[in-house]
């Protein structure tokens, strides 16, 4: 039988499915009418790739013995009737470990020697050096032989307290370690650095991954986790521990890796079965773990709905055991459901409201063209049939009538190449103060700054300037982005006025996302400086790691900054362009299909019946588009009220033109004098700026 959780990710991963093949039907409808765009393509392309790739990332946080591992196997792995994940009492799991199926891969479990943190280079560099790792097959064919696999995760090896410190896991705080070094003489440390399990489990072939962080120790050493894949995650789990209660290594973990993050936030009280007993009462042991879960949110500062009291080990055991009761006990379906249902749902909603509202301005953006070709097609359809009953002269009225436009076509190009000239010389500026080249040149005088020293205080400095000049350059990017925007307006503006465009609008680029990423890297950044062990001991080591890892983690900001800057300067202008050369091919093919027309009855009964069927098949690709927005508009309306509304409100108003009724375009009338002016004053300013050199 299916957790709530497994059917919730089926359920998702149908819906994923489905919006699929509407977009991917778009794709093909671009390809077979010819109106398929290479970037429009692209970007086709990579929102299929995302929706293939999407993921549901879980990051489970905790220090040592809290039962984090376990929590895992109950939730995700009980299904194999075993304890797949090692879960022992003390330290079990030794290095961070990420869970996720990638079909590309066959079932493995990749492992990166500790050795490697005595270079600079981050895990992501190490994930594209496939010879760096340790690999060992899964035999998914036998639950028994995997386990006996995984048992790899524990394994530690005992160096002396100076190559502890070079690996940056020696902690003058961790009792542990000193006691070890006291009776051993070494520390033992973990074997591998980083894991990597590549499975095919149902759930995760769904798309779910599992983030598994070992210790406070762990955390500390490895400022990527901390930088970059926990504040990716889309929630983290926090496990405490009934029997220890929060300790003071567990609010550091919280305070300093977790709190800072804007992801979902879960915290969970496990081991609740050590307050069982056949002395007190049911009542009184719901009373004691309700006074737990309370002080826990207190404690982190959440609500007591953010607070799950759980038993995790109980839960696997009933699950394995099939035992309704203990697993109801082991309260963890109230943390299945608020996963399933809140989490995903979540998730659900991003999606409608970015890849959703995307593709389905896309199709609107479609809808409209072709309803302007089916009005234009109408229009030659009526000349033709008009010539049927021709009087004298008529033929030459209509072929002047094309020759005249054509004219006022032509006379109005110089203008739109000045301003399409305009925008990609502010547009290529734009880019080179987004490019790597321009970060490499601040963050090289940051770290001249701070070269030498590696100090806490250093790096806050270093940050807080990079931090400055990204705000400038934020402000600056805006400022140009809108002086774009504003010659887009302009010039499209003309195109509507002179030869009756449909009304577009150009669309408008948004970096807010630039500015709270390296906000959030600076929220981060604070906590580490913070903490009173990075400030009383200054682990230069550690600190140049974790500078080298934000600096890794900024140009993943700046580069997709820069894509989407690029993509955007791609867009401005395209829907114009996409019209002129639908409008020019129109005017040619009027002029033809008239001069033919006049040569014989028989000729011209051809074209009209050409026309005919053009409209036909125009009205026929209406219909499809208006089915493709029904479709989005379906997907989304269960899900998301928001996203589904303004949809429901676009196609609402596509259905009004449905079929060519409405031609959608706007009437010189609707402009009142002041915006007439305003664009014949704009056309006299770009046709009188100097050449762009």
């Amino acid at each position: 039988m299916q957790t709530i959780i497994q059917t919730k990710i089926s359920h998702y991963q149908i819906w994923r499915d489905d919006l699929t093949k509407i977009i991917s039907d778009y794709r093909d409808w671009l390809v077979k009418s010819g109106a398929n765009q290479a970037m429009q393509e692209l970007r086709i392309y990579d929102i299929l790739d995302l929706l293939k790739k999407d993921q549901l990332v879980l990051a489970f946080v905790a220090e040592f013995s809290r039962g984090k591992t376990e929590t895992i196997n109950a939730l995700f792995f009980a299904d194999l009737n075993i304890r797949l994940l090692p879960s022992e009492p003390g330290r079990a799991t030794m290095c961070p470990t990420e869970i996720y199926w990638d079909d590309r891969e066959e079932p493995c479990i990749k492992l990166l020697p500790i050795e490697t943190r005595h270079t600079d280079d981050t895990l992501n560099y190490y994930k594209n050096m496939p010879n760096t790792w340790q690999k060992i097959r899964l035999n998914t064919e036998s639950a028994q032989d995997m386990k006996e696999t995984l048992v790899e995760l524990m394994r530690q090896k005992p160096v002396s307290q100076a190559e502890a410190k070079k690996l940056g896991l020696w902690s003058d705080h961790d009792s542990g370690m000193i006691q070890e070094l006291m009776h051993a003489g070494a520390v033992n440390v973990p074997v591998w650095r980083h894991a990597i399990i590549n499975y095919p489990h149902p759930l995760l072939k769904n798309g779910l991954v599992v983030i598994d962080t070992p210790g406070l120790n762990a955390l500390g050493a490895e400022p990527e986790l901390t930088l970059s894949i926990i504040p990716n995650a889309h929630a983290v789990l926090f496990l405490t521990a009934t029997d220890t209660g929060i300790t003071k290594s567990d609010m550091q973990i919280w305070n300093s890796y977790i709190k800072p993050t804007n992801n979902h936030k879960l915290a969970l009280l496990n081991k609740i079965d050590v307050l069982w007993d056949e002395i007190r009462s049911d009542q009184e042991i719901a009373t004691q773990i309700a006074k737990q879960s309370e002080s826990t949110a207190q404690l982190l500062g959440i609500k007591p709905n953010q607070v799950f009291a759980i038993s995790a080990q109980k839960a696997l055991l009933a699950k394995i055991k099939k035992d309704p009761v203990l697993l109801k006990r082991s309260g963890i379906e109230q943390l299945e459901s608020v996963l399933a249902e809140s989490l995903i749902d979540s998730k659900q909603t991003i999606i409608s409201r970015t890849v959703v509202a995307e593709c389905s301005e896309m199709i609107k953006v479609s809808r409209k063209l072709t309803q302007a070709q089916l009005t234009e097609s109408k229009q030659l359809l009526n000349e033709l049939k008009s010539l049927l009953d021709e009087h004298d002269g008529m033929s030459k009225i209509l072929i002047a009538k094309v020759i005249s436009d054509r004219k006022r076509y032509e006379a109005s190009i110089p203008t739109f190449n000045k301003a399409d000239e305009k925008v990609m010389f502010i547009g290529t500026k734009l880019l080179r103060h987004l490019s790597l080249d321009y970060l490499d040149e601040s963050i090289e005088k940051n770290r001249e700054d701070i070269d030498g020293s590696w100090t806490t205080r250093g790096l806050n400095q270093a940050m807080r300037k990079l931090i400055k000049q990204t705000k400038d350059l934020a402000e600056y990017s805006t400022k140009e982005s809108d002086v774009i925007k504003k010659l887009a307006d302009n010039i499209y503006h003309v195109f509507q006025d002179k030869h009756h465009f449909d009304v577009f609008e150009p669309p408008t680029l948004n970096l807010s996302h630039f500015l709270t990423s390296i906000q959030a890297l600076e929220k981060i950044t604070d906590e580490f400086c913070a903490d009173p062990i990075n400030l009383l001991t200054e682990k230069h080591f550690l600190i140049r790691k974790f500078y080298l890892s934000l600096y890794a983690e900024t140009q993943k900001i700046f580069q997709q900054t820069y894509n989407d800057c690029e993509m955007w300067l791609q867009d401005v202008m395209s829907i114009l362009k996409t019209q002129m050369a639908h409008h020019k091919t129109n005017l040619d093919h009027r002029a033809k299909t008239l001069a033919e027309a006049q040569s014989s009855a028989g000729e011209l009964k051809t074209k009209i019946n050409a026309a005919e069927q053009t409209c036909v098949n125009l009205n026929k690709q209406c219909q499809t588009l208006d089915a493709m927005l029904l479709a989005l508009f379906s997907a989304v309306k269960s899900n998301d009220v928001t996203s589904a509304t303004s949809l429901e409100s676009s196609l609402i108003n596509s259905e009004e033109n449905s079929l060519g009724e409405k031609t959608g375009l706007m009437d010189n009338k609707a402009f009142d004098k002041t915006v007439v002016m305003e664009r014949v004053n704009f056309e006299k300013t770009i046709m009188m700026q100097k050449p762009i050199n």
